[in-house]
């Protein structure tokens, strides 16, 4: 008796102390976010002739985003680094348990099962990008571009898994953890947010990616459109200096 009297008031407790505390800085979240919106782009224009450059731009900016996760996996806010929530295989085990019984361990960060699906995804990354350099600049055979058309898939298949994972550990945990990639915010103790969002460094991978896309715009090569048109243009010109001459 005692003890579930103790058990409710430490409930009570751990209830009443709850507060709105930051969990995702800002650099993680416009990481994401770049992420989403690169893979998306680059999986639509997948196929297109005419948007290949872009394609090529967005796959580009997926590496680069990588290359800075890793940094600040290593360097960055309490949540952000891999330490934080790699976790051995037994741990992994142990959770994808308590899930199936309906009754998940909380972790205020990136769950143990979700840190798998986060480190396959870099990995992926990585491979699209190197499969896809060697395609797009004609240094591997016809098998290496169906091996990039194979790893892109693997990848679009854990996105799907992740965002159903999203979904599920939202109901299961009741809370919004896609809100929270946005306000980067989540429920918990005062102790157990991080201080700071780092909007500077935040604003910093978005510079570098707009200038990147920014470059690759202004050294795209014009459409043949573009150059016939010039080409009538021209034409019509000499004919009609021919005729002042005449």
């Amino acid at each position: 008796m005692n003890d579930i009297f103790a058990s409710r008031t430490d409930n009570e407790t751990h209830a009443s102390g709850t507060v709105r505390i930051l969990v995702w800085d800002a650099p993680i979240r416009v990481f994401h976010w770049l992420m989403v919106v690169s893979f998306a782009g680059a999986w639509l224009t997948a196929e297109s002739e005419r948007w290949r450059l872009l394609h090529v731009t967005l796959g580009y900016t997926m590496v680069g985003l990588v290359a800075f996760r890793i940094v600040w996996g290593l360097a960055g806010t309490r949540y952000a680094r891999f330490s934080s929530f790699v976790r051995s295989p037994p741990a992994v085990i142990q959770y994808v348990a308590g899930l199936a019984r309906g009754r998940p361990q909380r972790h205020v960060g990136h769950n143990p099962a979700g840190a798998i699906a986060i480190v396959a995804m870099l990995l992926l990354t990585w491979a699209v990008g190197a499969t896809g350099w060697a395609e797009y600049n004609g240094t591997g055979s016809e098998w290496l571009g169906e091996l990039h058309e194979v790893v892109a898939i693997a990848m679009l298949a854990l996105v799907a898994i992740h965002v159903v994972a999203v979904v599920a550990s939202s109901l299961l945990h009741r809370e919004n953890l896609t809100g929270a990639m946005v306000t980067g915010y989540k429920s918990g103790s005062a102790d157990e947010g991080i201080r700071t969002a780092h909007w500077g460094i935040a604003a910093l991978v978005m510079a570098a990616a707009i200038a990147w896309w920014w470059a690759q715009w202004q050294t795209a090569p014009q459409s043949p459109v573009t150059h016939q048109s010039a080409g009538a243009a021209a034409h019509l010109r000499g004919d009609r200096d021919g005729d002042d001459g005449d």
